[in-house]
C-alpha cells in the first residue's frame, strides 16, 4: 500500500496512464481530475498514426489548451525497439523483459538526469491500457526504488 507522498516532506507523486481504449475526453479528464502537472512521455516513439490524439505534434497542444499540462518526450525511458518486439513477438517471456527492462534502466541512470521535482505528480505515458504488463510500471517502480519516497497512482 502506498501512503500520499508531499514534495516539501521529500516525498513525490507519480502517475502512469496508458491511452489505448481510452476516448480523448476521457483521456484529458482523467489527467485534469487526478491534478497531474506535466506527462511525461515514455514511449520509444511518439510518433505512430495509430497514436491518434497523442501524436507528437498534437499531444502538447492538447494537454496544454484543455488541461494546463505540461508534456515532455523521454524516450530514453522506454525499452529498446529490440526489447519491445521480442516481447511482442512471443521471443521474451514478460519476466524476461521486466529483467532485460529493469537493467536496461539500470544502465541509463534515468534518476541522475531527472530530478523528483521535474516528475512530482508526472504523469507516466505509453499505449498499453493496464499498467500490470507495461514499462511505465516498471519505470515508477524503479524511480520510487533509487528516490525512495515515491506514491505511484495509475490513472
Amino acid at each position: 500500500m502506498t501512503t500520499q507522498c508531499d514534495a516539501q516532506t521529500g516525498g513525490i507523486t507519480v502517475f502512469t496512464i496508458g491511452f489505448t481504449k481510452k476516448s480523448a475526453q476521457r483521456f484529458f479528464e482523467t489527467l485534469r481530475q487526478a491534478g497531474v502537472k506535466r506527462v511525461v512521455d515514455v514511449r520509444l516513439s511518439n510518433e505512430s498514426q495509430l497514436a491518434g490524439f497523442t501524436k507528437k505534434t498534437d499531444l502538447p497542444y492538447f494537454l496544454k489548451a484543455i488541461a494546463g499540462i505540461d508534456y515532455i518526450h523521454r524516450p530514453e525511458l522506454a525499452p529498446t525497439k529490440e526489447m519491445l518486439d521480442g516481447y511482442k513477438r512471443r521471443r521474451l517471456t514478460w519476466a524476461e523483459y521486466e529483467q532485460q527492462f529493469h537493467a536496461l534502466l539500470e544502465q541509463r541512470r534515468p534518476e541522475q538526469s531527472l530530478a523528483p521535482a521535474e516528475m512530482d505528480r508526472g504523469c507516466l505515458l505509453c499505449g498499453e491500457p493496464e499498467a500490470n504488463k507495461c514499462h511505465r510500471r516498471l519505470v515508477a517502480e524503479y524511480l520510487r526504488m533509487k528516490w525512495g519516497d515515491v506514491e505511484i497512482r495509475h490513472l
